[in-house]
């Protein structure tokens, strides 16, 4: 099949995850690490499809182990994404670990910067069930701007959203998820200013219909709309999926004026 034929009207995109990355203080140490933490996640991308080259803060770390790219290797890279699509699910603090750094053994050491889940011990927000999936709505309106601010503002599509269970829960019980209501109320409002501010998100798909086989994790943490009993296959829906079918179809505006 070939793409670039005339009577072919598809668009392509990438899609990319972006964790809020906050700085833990005002510090200008603590504002640089969490930038530098930005620039490795998503910029290790989206910088060079929209402006031809790796963000500066990893050329000045990596350096001579990131790939080199010709002249014209950068003219077919560049603006070569009709729309972006960002898995978006929480944020974390970020911090400047201090001037003495390890060898670097993995990715995330040239990053350097520490990750926190709490300032002066209180939690960024509430948890859900996986150890890294922190509730934090705000972190989903400030991703959408930075992306907005720093790239261009592409169009968006907001390609994975949402919180988990654990996956033992029994039915009854996670019938009544309120705590994923709540979720998706206040992600889709901050999600909303951002639009309201500019920026060009057209599309916003829940994670997840189902609760199904999460990666490495399997069946421990259960992300569904509808309850999966994994015995029989046998579906039950959620409250979260009746607010949500609620909300599309414009009955209950007051829950949020996304759609």
């Amino acid at each position: 099949m070939h793409f670039n034929q005339p009577y072919q009207k598809g668009r392509i995109g990438i899609l990319l995850d972006f964790v809020w990355y906050e700085p833990l203080t005002d510090s200008v140490p603590d504002q640089e690490a969490a930038q530098r933490a930005r620039d490795f996640h998503v910029g290790w991308f989206l910088h060079l499809i929209v402006y031809g080259e790796y963000p500066k803060s990893m050329q000045e770390i990596v350096a001579d182990r990131l790939p080199k790219f010709t002249e014209n290797e950068v003219k077919l890279v560049k603006g070569s994404i009709d729309f972006l699509g960002i898995n978006q699910y929480t944020s974390t603090y970020m911090y400047h670990p201090g001037t003495v750094l390890p060898p670097v053994s993995d990715y995330q050491m040239d990053w350097h910067a520490g990750f926190a889940y709490a300032r002066h011990g209180v939690p960024i927000g509430p948890r859900a069930y996986s150890y890294w999936l922190y509730i934090v709505p705000w972190g989903m309106y400030k991703a959408m701007t930075y992306i907005k601010d720093h790239y261009e503002n592409p169009t968006i599509i907001l390609s994975e959203n949402g919180m988990d269970d654990p996956g033992n829960v029994t039915l009854p019980q996670d019938l009544h998820d309120t705590m994923r209501i709540n979720f998706y109320k206040s992600y889709l409002v901050e999600l909303k200013k951002a639009i309201d501010d500019g920026a060009k998100v057209v599309g916003y798909f829940a994670w997840s219909l189902l609760d199904n086989f999460e990666w490495r994790l399997g069946y421990t943490l259960r992300f569904g709309l509808v309850y999966v009993d994994y015995n029989n296959l046998k579906r039950y829906p959620k409250m979260s999926s009746y607010w949500f079918r609620e909300m599309l179809r414009r009955k209950k505006n007051r829950y949020c004026h996304f759609c």
